[in-house]
């Protein structure tokens, strides 16, 4: 009989011994702390729905990427706030926009420190949808023009790596098209290459101002109910060229995770979304769980399912806990 000689408590009884048998670590360098920044001085708008996170201007990002360097987190991505937004997501490509003048002035300051840009048009424009309306549809081949000037213009300004997050059909290969030709052939692509229509991206929508003025986003983000179809995807994107791929979000679809994981090799992030975030928090402002252990083992089940990285609004509270 097993029992008593198969005693499975034996390397739980310490914290010491724990740690030693641990199959999935976390650090603060599997971590990148998404920020949000618009335009103006000295500027720090706590995000209502996302308490501890911030609207800021350039000049308070290049300070907290000063200190998010030396917590050692793994990097960050930008998300944009215009001034103004039009049709024609204009800021989302401009020499001059709002993230490309956040890639200069962060990599002037931190040189070292990963930068990663969002890819996407929701930001910049007036109706809030990720590309080109046309007849109240947004046109794929027309969007994948703006994909590929941003991503250039990300480039151009300093961006390590570049991320679409759009979700339109063909992206990975016109940015790969746009980048090397541009004399960028060693600037990496993370694509979103399975990004679901979900509920939990609500706090962002403040968070970065682009909820949609009309319908949603169900005719190019993927359904909720599907799986194999997210391995479609991803496949298509490696074929297209990324050099990394994302589940987004991250514990809804730990299952597709783990299937990308044990299906391709490649460099895989999940990113823990707002809502999940904004969940977590008012679940402990409120007394029923404890933030610090529901932000590292939210994060340990990221990783554990496969995510070698983790895009996570508690990014800081990890090099808090762990680093």
């Amino acid at each position: 009989m097993a029992f008593p000689i198969q005693r499975m408590r034996r390397l739980r009884t310490t914290a010491e011994l724990r740690g030693l048998v641990r199959e999935t670590h976390l650090e603060p360098g599997d971590c990148i702390l998404p920020l949000f920044i618009c335009s103006g001085e000295e500027v720090k708008r706590e995000i209502s729905s996302m308490p501890g996170n911030y609207q800021m201007s350039i000049d308070i990002a290049v300070r907290e990427c000063e200190s998010i360097r030396g917590l050692g987190i793994g990097g960050i991505i930008l998300f944009g706030i215009p001034p103004e937004k039009d049709e024609e997501a204009s800021g989302a490509y401009a020499d001059d926009g709002i993230v490309q003048q956040a890639i200069r002035a962060i990599k002037r300051a931190e040189p070292r420190l990963i930068v990663i840009t969002d890819v996407c048009n929701c930001e910049y424009t007036s109706h809030g949808h990720c590309g080109k309306v046309v007849d109240g549809d947004v046109d794929n081949d027309i969007t994948l023009e703006w994909l590929t000037r941003s991503a250039v213009s990300h480039a151009h300004a300093g961006a390590d790596i570049v991320a679409p997050s759009d979700m339109m059909d063909g992206r990975v290969a016109a940015i790969r098209r746009g980048l090397d030709a541009a004399g960028f052939v060693k600037t990496p692509i993370l694509s979103y290459a399975a990004k679901y229509a979900s509920c939990f991206y609500g706090p962002f929508r403040e968070a970065a101002e682009s909820t949609p003025q009309f319908g949603d986003r169900r005719s190019y983000q993927m359904d909720s109910a599907n799986a194999r179809e997210a391995m479609r995807e991803i496949a298509l994107d490696l074929e297209e060229g990324a050099d990394m791929i994302m589940v987004k979000p991250a514990m809804p679809y730990l299952d597709i995770i783990r299937m990308a994981r044990e299906r391709f090799d490649t460099p895989l992030a999940a990113y823990q979304v707002s809502g999940e975030f904004s969940m977590i928090t008012a679940a402990a402002r409120n007394g029923w769980l404890d933030l610090d252990r529901a932000i590292v083992e939210s994060l340990t089940a990221i990783r554990r399912a496969g995510a070698d990285f983790v895009l996570t609004y508690f990014a800081r509270d990890v090099a808090r806990l762990l680093g």
